[in-house]
């Protein structure tokens, strides 16, 4: 069962963009998986590193008003009154915003190995669209 990529696909649109986002907000490894015909959970996994629960907290909500501006409202929160690791479920996109520590003992990267990962980054002459 092959699965088609297409840059047309709001899902991986919505994840390549948040990864984007959180780059511009000083998240540090950020990886964009595609767990289509991996998983029956969600499409893609963005999963990134915060460096204070304040810079999470951030990141989460330009992820959500960019979510917003395009039509895809953010389904469920979790996390953003606790420390450590914020869930932002747009059920075809789930974004996890971890601090290092629980980054490396969830080690999701691990658990959903087998998915490929999606290049998210800008070319050099290419600039990120502003919500």
């Amino acid at each position: 069962m092959g699965k088609r990529v297409t840059k047309r696909d709001p899902a991986r649109k919505l994840g390549v963009q948040a990864a984007r986002l959180a780059a511009d907000n000083r998240s540090e490894d950020i990886v964009v998986l595609d767990l289509r015909g991996v998983s029956s959970i969600t499409n893609y996994f963005v999963i990134c590193t915060g460096s204070s629960d304040r810079q999470m907290r951030a990141v989460a909500d330009e992820i959500c008003r960019h979510g917003e501006s395009i039509g895809q409202k953010v389904w469920k929160v979790a996390g953003m009154d606790s420390d450590g690791w914020i869930l932002l479920d747009f059920v075809d996109v789930v974004v996890h915003i971890f601090d290092e520590a629980h980054r490396k003992f969830y080690d999701l990267e691990l658990i959903w190995g087998s998915a490929p990962r999606v290049k998210w980054q800008l070319k050099r002459h290419e600039s990120t669209p502003r919500t």
